[in-house]
């Protein structure tokens, strides 16, 4: 099929097809691509959790650094993927297509100049994160496996969501499960049948991230695709460039904050040694797979809204929102209620030291019940950015990983102590669906006064 039967083909389905059906497909295999993401790191602390509660600290520290190349590759990504999908929904496909090229290579090129920053500063920057000097050997291993991979794992980001945002997430799904498959599998025959240790949880997660890039690719060489990748497509003018920038801005302000607000958390928690680091760190990933369920909903309404508010069916877009809002959070009310039952069990299987999992059962039952809120600010975000509304969208993905989570986590630290550090996030979660509530309605009321403006 040539691009443009895809093109027409993929128009069709995102304007005609009923919105429950058509936004259930594309999430399933976002949700389960998130999962097994989330998964897959989650094996690397459980495993690194084996060797002791240092090396467990460790792997939180590092995933700081991770959430910088993947804060550049969902930038480049959703801000280059919001304007092929509507670019598609209004059949300028030549202009979406520079849009998907320009992106790739702008993601691949500043993944590598991250990947030599962080090799010259390695040290100072793992200090920087909270390392301890029982935590930077380790630190230091795993480490140097995730820079050796970081170019791939960022523009695997990019490319994963120019196939969400074309209605193509099962494609997407099949490259990020198949390296997640592959890491889970990796650890522990690096780690303790080769006798690599941590350095061996980050030579898994290398090679599973390369794999991953390398079918993602392949979807996208093979002609599934109206976004193709040769150097020759790239934009040659600064204003894509910038456009990718602006619209991709709240990705990289939500994710440069994720990392920067768990260097904050670590560095409070480091004053109750490493159990608390370690225990937040497995509190980190849990909630990281009760989220996926959010984001993952949230990236299947997002080419929907993309697409339609392009096309100018604006009715589609309403519905899109209101649907995700009402599923995701049922699903997460569900998901928030089994970890607060079996909080302690869970931090446990991960590390069973008694500090690690007292102070990490607490902060994952305060997660438990604010994740309840957490769908409203991820549709809201989601919603806004994906219609090109790169201001307000901005400041909603700053509320909750910056805005709110960093006083608070300084703060309530005084007064509180460790609990204070427990519960930063949750009130953090809570504080921002407060927020970004009212936002989303104000732009849906705006967006129908717009529809009934060009009906006249």
């Amino acid at each position: 099929m040539n691009h443009s039967n895809n093109a027409a083909e993929e128009y069709r389905r995102m304007t005609g097809t009923p919105i429950p059906k058509l936004i259930t497909t594309l999430a399933l295999p976002t949700i389960v691509s998130m999962l097994v993401t989330n998964i897959y790191n989650t094996a690397d602390t459980y495993f690194v959790s084996r060797i002791g509660t240092s090396a467990s600290g460790a792997v939180g520290i590092v995933f700081a650094l991770m959430a910088l190349y993947q804060a550049v590759g969902f930038m480049c990504g959703h801000g280059s993927g919001s304007f092929i999908s509507r670019l598609l929904g209004m059949k300028e496909d030549d202009r979406a297509v520079t849009y998907g090229a320009t992106a790739f290579w702008m993601s691949f090129l500043i993944g590598a100049a991250i990947s030599a920053v962080c090799f010259l500063l390695t040290n100072p920057l793992l200090r920087m994160l909270g390392s301890t000097d029982t935590i930077l050997p380790y630190a230091r291993q795993y480490a140097y496996w995730i820079f050796l991979s970081g170019p791939f794992l960022t523009t695997s980001c990019t490319i994963n969501n120019h196939l969400r945002y074309e209605g193509k997430a099962f494609y997407a799904m099949i490259g990020l499960t198949a390296g997640g498959i592959l890491n889970m599998a990796g650890d522990p025959i690096l780690m303790f049948g080769l006798g690599l240790g941590v350095s061996g949880a980050g030579l898994s997660t290398c090679v599973s991230q390369v794999v991953s890039f390398l079918i993602l690719l392949h979807m996208v060489t093979s002609g599934k695709t109206v976004v193709h990748y040769r150097p020759s497509l790239a934009a040659r003018t600064f204003q894509v460039y910038w456009n990718i920038v602006r619209v991709g801005s709240p990705s990289l302000a939500r994710q440069l904050l994720g990392a920067l607000s768990t260097v904050f958390l670590n560095r409070q928690a480091k004053v109750y040694g490493d159990p608390a680091i370690a225990a937040m760190s497995i509190v980190g990933r849990v909630t990281f797979l009760v989220g996926a369920v959010a984001i993952g909903i949230g990236q299947g309404m997002q080419p929907v809204a993309s697409f339609n508010y392009g096309a100018r069916k604006y009715q589609r877009v309403r519905s899109s929102w209101l649907f995700t809002e009402v599923v995701g959070t049922i699903l997460l009310t569900v998901m928030g209620i089994v970890t607060f039952l079996f909080a302690e069990p869970i931090v446990a299987w991960f590390r069973n030291d008694p500090e690690v999992v007292a102070i990490g059962a607490a902060a994952l039952r305060w997660a438990s019940v604010s994740c309840i809120l957490q769908q409203t600010s991820v549709s809201a975000n989601m919603l806004l950015q994906s219609t090109g509304q790169s201001r307000p969208a901005l400041i909603l993905a700053s509320l909750r990983s910056g805005i709110f989570f960093i006083p608070l986590v300084l703060i309530l630290p005084i007064f509180f102590g460790v609990r204070g550090i427990e519960t930063a996030q949750p009130v953090a979660d809570i504080c921002s669906a407060f927020v970004s509530l009212p936002v989303a309605l104000a732009f849906l009321q705006s967006m129908g006064k717009k529809e009934q403006t060009e009906s006249l």
